[in-house]
């Protein structure tokens, strides 16, 4: 029996954009999926128990895209199931739903799985590169910053440039508590794609100018999170969410979650992953913060992660 685990992330800037250049800074989460493999006596093929919390009706929205992700999984890692059947086991307590990386996770976790199980001795590298094959049946063309959070775990500033991945990990003073709101809408992450191109095409002029003006956010945002200056981090997190809601990806319930946390008294608050739906992150330093901004949604019927960001990598 193999086990292997991938952990959630929030992005806190840059979510959409990394295919264009535009760096994000990501962070892991302390929630997990855990990815289970056992071998079968007999028969031919996979069999697969998905036990992951859930968003209702997610899993059934994303079942034929998650077959088609392990598929290619185990088409990479040279895994013949007609020889070799197995089943595949999901759980963990990461809430599958749009925005906190559960794909990623789930994709992570069973690269590690399967190598634990056929002993196949794979780098944390080359695990990070088959988990961003299997992304492929979920996104079209991922940008691979999902599963490098999930997989490496910690805070860092994340860039495609010139196809080369740029990771750089940002190290804080401490621990930021963060409360993610779940809208309760499973998003399309493909159709966001489209969205995004259609924007780039109808608008070009407009959208070179907020590409420059998201990246210019970024690496301030960076720049504060190493200062420790949260007021800053928080006010640009908000500045940058009008730019998303402006460009149609937003969605009117993560609107609302922003705006509700804020009035708690988050420094900051926008959707995080690739938006229209999902979650959203309000930057909430402190625990009695913490506390008031998600119980305050929790009592509205959200349901809400209670994390932190900036903690050095969960995985041992």
């Amino acid at each position: 029996m193999g086990k292997g685990i991938g952990y959630g992330k929030t992005i806190l800037i840059g979510d959409q954009f990394v295919l264009e250049g535009v760096p994000a800074i990501v962070s892991s989460i302390p929630y997990y999926t855990e990815a289970i493999v056992e071998r079968l006596p007999e028969g031919s093929g996979w069999q697969l128990e998905d036990n992951r919390i859930e968003v209702p009706g997610y899993k059934k929205s994303k079942e034929k895209l998650q077959i088609e992700s392990i598929n290619r999984i185990l088409q990479v890692m040279n895994i013949d199931t007609d020889k070799n059947p197995i089943k595949i086991k999901f759980g963990g307590n990461l809430l599958a739903g749009s925005g906190v990386g559960a794909s990623a996770a789930s994709c992570v976790s069973l690269a590690r799985a399967l190598n634990d199980e056929f002993k196949l001795g794979l780098s944390i590298d080359e695990i990070n590169q088959i988990a961003w094959e299997g992304e492929f049946a979920y996104h079209g063309t991922p940008s691979g910053v999902d599963n490098t959070a999930s997989c490496y775990g910690g805070l860092m500033l994340y860039q495609l440039k010139e196809d080369e991945k740029i990771v750089e990990k940002i190290k804080v003073k401490k621990p930021i508590e963060v409360v993610l709101g779940n809208s309760g809408v499973s998003a399309d992450t493909r159709k966001l794609d489209e969205l995004v191109d259609n924007y780039k095409k109808n608008n070009p002029e407009d959208f070179k100018n907020k590409m420059a003006l998201i990246t210019d956010q970024v690496f301030k945002v960076k720049d504060a999170l190493i200062s420790y200056d949260l007021e800053t981090v928080g006010k640009i997190m908000t500045e940058n969410h009008k730019i998303l809601i402006d460009m149609g990806l937003s969605h009117e319930k993560l609107i609302y979650l922003c705006n509700l946390a804020i009035k708690n008294g988050a420094l900051g608050a926008k959707l995080t992953g690739g938006g229209m739906g999902g979650y959203m992150v309000a930057l909430t330093p402190g625990k009695d913060l913490q506390k008031k901004v998600a119980s305050t949604i929790e009592k509205d019927g959200y349901a809400v992660i209670r994390a932190t960001v900036g903690e050095e990598s969960h995985i041992q």
